[in-house]
């Protein structure tokens, strides 16, 4: 999201622009990319996709600990619904919307840490559980 409230995705002509330079960063050995649209979009042949999820409530705490720490005053209930808010217009948008591709092995992280989240996906593409 770019100041402003500009939502870049949500965009055709801009996220057509970036699509080139994100998928430029693909290069030997590899490359571990995170975000709403990476296996679905950016990245459609990649060798391992993994969806992850977390309930709302997670990532609004999570969210809210990440502010907290950099001294940012919020709200978690604040938090809570701007979150469903992002949800619902990304999952409904026509350009890049979110959704899991079928291919993607799905990861509730709701109850992991991000150091917990990182092990299994390295271990499931070392078993080349793909």
């Amino acid at each position: 999201m770019l100041g402003g409230g500009l939502v870049v995705a949500a965009h055709p002509r801009v996220r057509q622009a970036l699509l080139e330079r994100q998928r430029a960063f693909r290069r030997p050995p590899g490359l571990v990319a995170e975000g709403r649209d990476m296996g679905s979009v950016v990245f459609p042949d990649a060798e391992l996709k993994v969806f992850l999820t977390a309930s709302p409530e997670a990532r609004a705490e999570r969210r809210h600990k990440q502010l907290k720490e950099k001294g940012i005053a919020a709200t978690l209930a604040a938090l809570l619904q701007d979150l469903r808010e992002r949800d619902a217009r990304d999952a409904t948008r026509s350009a890049a919307p979110l959704k899991q591709s079928p291919e993607a092995r799905p990861l509730d992280t709701t109850s992991m840490n991000a150091e917990q989240a990182a092990a299994l996906i390295v271990d499931w593409y070392r078993r080349g559980n793909r």
